[in-house]
């Protein structure tokens, strides 16, 4: 069993790193004060191809493995978790579905501009009343000749007013539960579509989400995702990919809490010696470092498992579990290697605790990854 990186893998490893450090790093605290859109940083990353790394190159990618492309989540994670967020949603459920589902003539039209970063993608699933719950979803859905006419709403929609295309799902018939939902691709400018408010929200403050509103919204048949009736299978599908990009968005917030609580701790003096050398907080740390570690080797096997074709769902969810309670717990634990100056907006730790929450929470709540790995347990049983 071998537990490194291939060549390849960590020589693109270092370049994401030192790329993330110099052209991410310096403007995270910026964009999170002004909660303004990191354009500049994406058509940066769209430069060096990194905005469809695991997309073939056929349709434009860069036709790495998925590995890598976490790998790269990690480290723009680690210097900005919004940029992070941004990058997860786009490639794991904005591209994706396109690539993996679309038409021939959907994936020219749309994978190659989504890959080399031209377009941006969202995926609208959530609404008011369909959280964990998506299959109760109410956005509508009817025929009328070549066209379907949508109306609704979705919430909490990242990328939402910068995304070129979206993702939408909507049901053609409520009683049909799961099996009534269908997907489509809605442009930008689709008559009766419109984005709706933008979310003031405790974190990833760069990350812009919000509501999108459909009001008698004409999408032609040809935007259809799949066949009709497919579209709780194609979300549920993503999941897996998806929740790996955020374990690792995790895993890049947390080793920041980690980095900036060592070289503070170093650094700062308290009576007579660095903080670091008072075991209370040298264990803090060491207690940091080894969840962390263990949380990116849950990480690396499920991507590894994912881009190996093998079943990972009950691995996916582990990762995303793990690794996002460990952002919880290390920006916490970061925050009070500090002190008051860890409350501080100064200090990134600070941004780093607002940050880590929200990774618990969406691309299915922790909760629920116990209810997939508990039922995962059962079966095996």
């Amino acid at each position: 069993m071998d537990f490194r990186l291939t060549a390849e893998q960590a020589a693109s490893q270092k370049l994401f790193r030192e790329f993330a450090e110099k052209e991410i790093a310096p403007y995270a605290a910026h964009y999170d004060e002004t909660a303004q859109f990191p354009a500049e940083i994406i058509k940066k990353m769209a430069a060096q191809g990194f905005m469809g790394i695991p997309i073939p190159r056929e349709y434009g990618g860069a036709g790495q493995d998925f590995l890598t492309y976490i790998l790269f989540l990690e480290e723009v994670s680690r210097a900005c978790a919004s940029t992070g967020v941004i990058l997860a949603v786009h490639t794991s459920v904005g591209t994706f579905p396109i690539y993996l589902y679309g038409t021939e003539e959907q994936r020219r039209k749309y994978v190659p501009k989504l890959a080399g970063g031209e377009y941006i993608g969202a995926y609208a699933l959530t609404e008011p009343g369909a959280g964990s719950d998506a299959a109760s979803l109410r956005t509508s859905a009817r025929r009328e000749g070549d066209e379907y006419v949508l109306n609704g709403s979705k919430i909490f929609i990242s990328n939402g007013g910068h995304a070129e295309v979206y993702t939408v799902f909507a049901t053609l018939d409520r009683k049909l539960g799961s099996r009534g939902i269908t997907a489509f691709l809605v442009d930008k400018d689709t008559p009766g579509f419109r984005v709706g408010a933008v979310e003031k929200k405790m974190g990833l403050n760069a990350d812009i989400t919000t509501e999108l509103i459909f009001e008698d919204c004409r999408v032609p048949a040809s935007q259809r995702l799949g066949e009709e009736g497919e579209g709780f299978k194609i979300a549920m599908s993503l999941l897996d990919g998806g929740r790996i990009g955020i374990a690792a968005q995790g895993l890049g917030i947390a080793q920041a809490a980690l980095d900036e609580a060592l070289k503070y701790t170093r650094k700062r003096e308290q009576f007579g010696q660095p903080v670091f050398d008072f075991q209370a907080v040298s264990f803090k740390l060491a207690n940091m470092a080894t969840r962390i570690e263990a949380a990116r080797l849950l990480v690396y096997q499920a991507a590894w498992l994912k881009q190996n074709n093998l079943p990972c769902g009950k691995q996916a969810s582990m990762a995303k579990m793990y690794a996002t309670d460990t952002a919880m717990y290390a920006a916490i634990e970061a925050v009070q290697a500090f002190g008051g100056y860890g409350y501080i907006r100064d200090y990134p730790v600070e941004r780093l605790f607002r940050d880590a929450k929200v990774t618990q929470i969406y691309e299915g709540t922790n909760q629920i990854q116990r209810l997939v790995i508990a039922r995962a347990l059962q079966k095996g049983l």
